[in-house]
């Protein structure tokens, strides 16, 4: 649930409200009961969820068994080298 910024047109307090996306913009400030408008912010982050094999694909290591079928030393298992465990 994203997290909004508010300030108020009378008071100038600024403060934050939890709300899903679909509710609508508070407008009334809790303090004295002015009219808010919310604040356009930057500099929310983002996570990208997928397996290690996918940040270590995405980093330029990890092991090559689950695109080539073969690990970095040609078997067909991990050998426990650190490219195969998804290090450096």
């Amino acid at each position: 649930m994203p997290t909004y910024e508010y300030e108020c047109k009378s008071c100038g307090q600024r403060f934050e409200q939890r709300q899903t996306m679909k509710e609508p913009p508070l407008a009334e400030c809790p303090q004295c009961r002015g009219e808010v408008y919310r604040i356009i912010s930057g500099g929310t982050g983002f996570i990208l969820k997928g397996g290690d094999n996918f940040r270590a694909g995405r980093q330029g290591g990890g092991c090559s068994l689950e695109s080539t079928g073969r690990t970095c030393c040609g078997r067909a298992e991990r050998c426990g080298e650190p490219r195969c465990e998804g290090g450096r």
